[in-house]
């Protein structure tokens, strides 16, 4: 439903999604320029940033999907094994498949 009387504008899901996409922008920003960072006081302050924006984009995300505007469908028991093989691949790459 439109927010604004003339019927124009963004819908509440628009702008949940344009909060959610702003938010995950700012942890990649906050996350980056932690892992240039080499002061350990200004590396904290950072963390703490970090720490703040992945609660708020969590929020945001599940608000989101209590109001049905974010649907995510259950992997499948072959499709988890399979996202797990290929980890351990990374992880372990030359090791035997198990």
């Amino acid at each position: 439903m439109p927010n604004n009387i003339d019927g124009r504008g963004l819908t509440d899901r628009e702008m949940m999604q344009l909060c959610l996409e702003l938010e995950k922008g700012r942890c990649r920003s906050i996350a980056n320029t932690m892992l240039e960072t080499s002061h350990d006081e200004l590396r904290a302050i950072y963390q703490r940033c970090l720490e703040t924006a992945i609660a708020n984009q969590q929020h945001i995300f599940v608000t989101m999907q209590k109001n049905g505007y974010y649907v995510v469908p259950q992997a499948t028991a072959d499709q988890i094994a399979e996202v797990q093989g290929l980890l351990q691949n990374n992880l372990n790459p030359g090791s035997p498949a198990s």
